[in-house]
């Protein structure tokens, strides 16, 4: 017995080394796959979990980009924006954190502190120059988003962001201020919901101002505050491009002043003046009545919002009779001492042309035809150009092509081909009727013939400006030669002629020669009436001749009164004679032309 016993205890050990290896064997099994899994999880993170984990944890604030100023000739900002922001907050995050901790920099250490709310609160207080009760009250509640104070600068937003108070963002807001107000407001233009271009300058270059804006990413807990030694990223804004113009500020606002008060002496809906340097085709003021001021541009009317000098096209008058007395020299089909008999009225082709005052049967040259601003005399010498030939060169002088300039709406005019053409526009076009032009596109043309007959396109934007500093220069376009050198001083001269000689006197300036044109037409009427309501009156003109720098062109619209009696001389004057001192242009030296307006 007792030896079946041993035997029976004998097997028994086998197994029971079995069963503990397998056990083992179990349990090591285990503990790999355990481990295993722990290792791709935390180790290879093959799942991408950690990085969810850490995504969750993120938050971001978006950093605006700075948009770019715009800048007149001399560096004076017309527009610029300043980075504001709104200091906002999660009410429930604050609302249940009574404390928390911060990284603060202590004797050169960072080491993390106990911050309790109340001490936060009256910091947060402190920063934003406000009542500490009224912040606890903007910080406490239930609210995912409440604004606690807005337009907060940049270095008091610096000042907040390291208090790292629970619940606590700032967001960035970009504000456009206008420091010159109205003056070149039309160019300008204004931002429509404080974020993009709505017109002028502010519109056309939107992409150049606008940048781009930066991010700041942090990592916050699971209670929404922020992890003062969590990850902290931050991307930086790429500033826009200041835009610099070719305007002269100080120039614009003379120009504005000038045309505003003569619009409101003469009751005429609108009015406008341009400057322009004839040798370079800069444009030196764009000046409009009722021009908008971009910080409030609604207190004027829409239509007054543009840059009409640009955006209006009318029949411009006899300022186009110069055009055709270049013509017809240049083609050599006549001189400006040629002699041309001149009855009270002349018929062509069934059409009857009389002058804008009463006269008999006259000898008188081309000069003073132009001088005294004959519509009969210019029909006669124009006839001599093929309806061809005057269509040409209206073309030649850029009527019908817009200017491109860097403003929306730029007008290209009407400039109908010859065959279509009737009995009596054919004619009516030699002396600026029948066809519609901007001021800009009159000021180009007078701008070729002061410059030797070569015209250079208008420019307004002279470069581009980035956040470093460098400067990007907007090329000048093609210049292209319109007439002979030799032609445009002829015409220079009968231009002179006509203001020391002719009927324009009165834009003569002392000391300075001077050439001038002046224009007069019937303006169709714009309410739906056929017809025509009132006129449109203007002079364009140059100085000084002894070599001519600039150009000036005042425009009015439908001003109120006997035509007769309006005279835009004056301010021509005016404007002309402060550009002149504007830049330091010396007085003329040589001796006035005075071709003879009546032959002998």
């Amino acid at each position: 017995m007792a030896e079946t016993t041993g035997k029976a205890a004998k097997s028994k050990a086998p197994n029971a080394t079995k069963r503990l290896r397998l056990g083992l064997g179990i349990m090591l099994t285990l503990l790999l796959v355990v481990g295993g899994k722990l290792f791709l999880v935390q180790g290879l993170d093959v799942g991408g979990m950690a990085e969810a984990a850490l995504n969750s944890r993120m938050t971001s604030a978006i950093l605006p980009a700075e948009r770019g100023s715009i800048l007149d000739s001399r560096g004076t900002v017309l527009a610029n924006s300043v980075i504001r922001y709104n200091i906002v907050v999660d009410q429930r995050v604050n609302t249940k954190t009574e404390s928390y901790k911060r990284l603060e920099q202590t004797e050169g250490h960072e080491k993390l502190v106990d911050v309790s709310r109340d001490q936060a609160i009256s910091e947060l207080a402190a920063a934003l120059g406000m009542d500490t009760n009224a912040v606890r009250d903007a910080v406490t509640g239930q609210q995912p988003y409440h604004i606690v104070a807005k337009d907060v600068k940049p270095d008091v937003e610096d000042r907040i962001s390291k208090l790292q108070v629970p619940g606590i963002v700032a967001e960035g807001v970009s504000k456009r201020v206008y420091p010159n107000g109205a003056v070149a407001g039309g160019v300008v233009g204004f931002l429509q919901d404080g974020t993009s271009g709505q017109a002028g300058i502010e519109q056309t270059q939107d992409d150049k101002l606008q940048g781009t804006d930066g991010k700041r990413l942090f990592e916050i807990g699971a209670d929404g505050l922020r992890i003062p030694v969590g990850l902290d990223e931050l991307t930086p804004p790429q500033n826009g491009k200041d835009v610099k113009l070719t305007l002269n500020s100080d120039l614009q606002y003379f120009a504005q002043q000038a045309i505003q008060s003569q619009a409101d002496k003469l009751s005429a809906e609108w009015g406008v003046i341009i400057v322009m340097d004839a040798k370079t085709g800069n444009l030196l003021a764009l000046a409009d009545t009722n021009s908008p001021d971009p910080n409030n541009p609604g207190l004027v009317a829409a239509k007054d919002r543009g840059v009409r000098s640009v955006t209006a096209a009318y029949e411009p008058g006899s300022v186009e009779k110069m055009m055709t007395a270049a013509a017809v020299i240049d083609e050599g089909l006549a001189s400006p001492l040629d002699k041309f008999t001149i009855p009270p009225t002349y018929t062509v082709d069934g059409q009857t042309f009389s002058d804008a005052f009463t006269h008999g049967t006259e000898e008188r040259t081309l000069a003073g035809i132009i001088g005294y601003s004959m519509n009969t005399g210019t029909v006669m010498a124009g006839q001599r150009l093929s309806k061809e030939q005057r269509y040409d060169w209206l073309k030649k002088f850029g009527i019908g092509d817009a200017p491109d300039i860097g403003l929306p709406a730029t007008a290209s005019g009407i400039l109908t081909p010859p065959d279509q053409w009737d009995g009596r526009q054919q004619y009516t076009v030699l002396f600026g009727q029948g066809v519609s032009q901007s001021t800009l596109q009159t000021v180009r043309a007078y701008q070729s013939i002061a410059n030797n007959g070569v015209m250079l396109q208008p420019r307004l934007i002279d470069s581009y400006i980035s956040h470093d500093g460098t400067e990007e220069k907007v090329p000048a376009q093609p210049s292209r030669q319109v007439v002979s050198d030799s032609t445009a001083h002829k015409v220079q001269n009968i231009l002179e002629s006509a203001v020391t000689e002719g009927e324009i006197k009165d834009a003569g300036i002392d000391g300075y020669r001077v050439g001038a044109k002046t224009g007069t037409s019937e303006s169709p009427c714009d309410d739906g009436k056929s017809g025509y309501c009132g006129y449109t009156a203007s002079i364009v003109g140059m100085a000084p001749m002894d070599d001519p720098r600039f150009i000036v062109e005042v425009v009015l619209q439908r001003p109120k009164g006997s035509i007769y009696g309006i005279t835009n001389g004056p301010v021509f004057r005016s404007v002309m004679s402060q550009t002149l001192r504007t830049y330091n242009v010396q007085p003329s030296t040589g001796e006035p032309a005075r071709m003879p307006q009546y032959a002998k």
